[in-house]
């Protein structure tokens, strides 16, 4: 009898597999899970908190010589997108509506970030956001957090000055770039009183801060780039005051163009880092780690606690 029940489990389950054609192999249900982010809920706040306080602490954990190359690798990169601005406004668009002319060269300024945020290299006006949040959670001490921004800012500066070095000497003699299109460049930036130029810096910080929690709730590199086009798109056409991206701005037009002194550079670059550290650890950190460990609406089923996904 028992060995006859054996057999007819094993005969039952044999046919129930081959009854059942659109049944999936346990492991490969498994993979299929894990595998297809954008088929699965939108993750909780808790969950994208969890996430953002993980790579805050491998980031400050992380050992400096590795740091300062990332920050210098994203200095170096996001000069790109500034420069390909600059030959845009280098050519002749006649018939070209201001307005579409604008959203030309801002979605040309995206293509910066869109290298250093997808190609996961360190920018100072992410960690704004992403390294404080480990101090809130008491994971790391305020000096990490110092010894974090203080590698990213200033490796991040050295890229910049010396894209825009190479690009004030290359794109010239290239013809691609013009003089008169690195002065139209800087301009905006510098042209502004100082409480208004700390304010816009402001909301730079803050969209990038928002950049940074948009990427951790993304669930694929398609909508991580869609995140890093809208927000870069907004800065450019704004000209809201990057500390980094502008650098490059401003740089070109003190080494290439006309009317940009040093102490035009000294003013825009403290106004501008000061506004970006308010709005990425104000607007974004303190609010969003708020909201997330203050008993915020939840979304995502069952992702509300990140704990329980293993």
């Amino acid at each position: 009898m028992t060995t006859d029940g054996g057999e007819g489990a094993d005969d039952s389950e044999s046919t129930s597999g081959r009854d059942s054609p659109e049944s999936t192999p346990p492991d490969e249900d498994q993979t299929q899970s894990t595998e297809p982010y954008e088929d699965r809920a939108e993750k909780s706040y808790r969950e994208i908190l969890a996430q953002e306080l993980e790579r805050g602490v491998l980031e400050l954990n992380r050992p400096r010589a590795g740091i300062f190359l990332s920050g210098l690798s994203a200095g170096l990169d996001i000069g790109f997108g500034p420069l390909l601005m600059a030959a845009i406004l280098a050519t002749p668009t006649t018939g070209l509506s201001p307005v579409l002319l604008d959203l030309i060269t801002s979605s040309a300024y995206a293509v910066g970030f869109i290298f250093v945020v997808v190609g996961q290299s360190d920018l100072f006006t992410e960690h704004t956001t992403l390294a404080i949040i480990p101090v809130l959670d008491g994971s790391a001490s305020w000096s990490e957090l110092l010894r974090v921004w203080g590698l990213i800012y200033s490796s991040n500066l050295i890229g910049a000055t010396a894209f825009a070095a190479l690009a004030v000497l290359l794109g010239p003699a290239y013809d691609v770039v013009t003089a008169d299109a690195f002065t139209t460049l800087a301009t905006p930036l510098l042209e502004f009183s100082w409480w208004a130029t700390l304010l816009a810096a402001t909301l730079a910080g803050w969209l990038m801060g928002l950049l940074t929690w948009l990427v951790s709730a993304s669930r694929s590199t398609i909508s991580a780039l869609v995140s890093v086009w809208l927000v870069a798109l907004v800065i450019g056409y704004m000209h809201l005051p990057h500390s980094i991206a502008g650098t490059v701005e401003v740089l070109f037009g003190l080494f290439g163009g006309r009317g940009v002194s040093v102490l035009d550079f000294g003013r825009f670059l403290l106004l501008s880092t000061v506004g970006n550290i308010v709005g990425g650890t104000v607007f974004v950190g303190l609010l969003k780690y708020g909201h997330a460990t203050q008993g915020g609406r939840e979304q995502g089923g069952d992702t509300d606690n990140p704990e329980t996904q293993s």
